[in-house]
């Protein structure tokens, strides 16, 4: 697989077309602003969509500096001032169209083979960072699952309100499966913090920060595509970075 940097990145992005404005204006959104789902605007997005997927299928991005702690804000929108508390007989469920539907312990987790890559973070309030993600490759838990070809993978997880089913995104099944995507249980050589998502998280090198789920609980593997706590609020729905 081929590996390109950031910057030859965003310029074969210019060079297919990419336009701007959808991610502009999700942007927005953090000030109130929401991302246009029908019209022109609705359109380009859609067609963003498209070619962003063909982007990022077939590349790995690589990256050098780690970032010091403090330059790593954390985020969860669960009531309370603390990142929300794992639930008691926490376990990680790979399901939808599945075959071998799976329901892992995080010790279980951890005894498959293991992959860290150095990825950088980008956050849709205009900061990056750069961190090692120990885990597991999305890839490899729908081999193990045996998951149809399906064109979405739902991630879910228990931070959100409590009358919501958690914090959640929804992926194209070619950024879920990227060989950079991964269910990461360590951060820098360490274990997973609360604040970065621990017991596990989603991380991967083709999305932006509100893409990337913390406290996950369910990957589901979906003939539909279902939105996300930020997406159905106006944000961009591929959220490529």
């Amino acid at each position: 697989m081929k590996k390109i940097s950031r910057r030859d990145a965003l310029r074969l992005a210019g060079g297919l077309g990419i336009v701007a404005a959808p991610l502009l204006l999700a942007w927005r959104g953090t000030r109130g602003a929401m991302a246009p789902k029908e019209g022109v605007l609705g359109a380009v997005e859609r067609a963003n969509t498209s070619v962003e997927k063909f982007l990022y299928s077939g590349a790995e991005v690589s990256y050098d500096a780690l970032t010091p702690g403090m330059g790593w804000p954390s985020y969860h929108v669960a009531p309370g001032d603390g990142p929300p508390i794992q639930p008691p007989g926490w376990r990680l469920k790979i399901g939808g169209m599945v075959d071998r539907p799976l329901s892992l312990t995080l010790d279980e987790l951890m005894a498959m083979e293991k992959t860290t890559l150095r990825l950088e973070h980008h956050c849709v309030e205009g900061w990056s960072a750069v961190a090692d993600w120990t885990g597991v490759r999305v890839a490899e838990l729908a081999k193990r699952a045996g998951a149809r070809e399906t064109d979405y993978v739902e991630f879910r997880s228990f931070d959100g309100p409590p009358d919501e089913r958690g914090y959640w995104s929804s992926w194209d099944r070619e950024s879920a499966v990227h060989a950079q995507t991964l269910v990461a249980f360590g951060m820098n050589g360490k274990p997973l913090s609360p604040a970065h998502g621990a017991p596990v998280r989603l991380y991967g090198a083709s999305k932006l920060g509100y893409k990337q789920v913390k406290h996950l609980t369910e990957i589901n593997f979906l003939d539909r595509e279902t939105g996300g706590y930020w997406e159905n609020r106006g944000y961009e729905w591929f959220g490529g970075t």
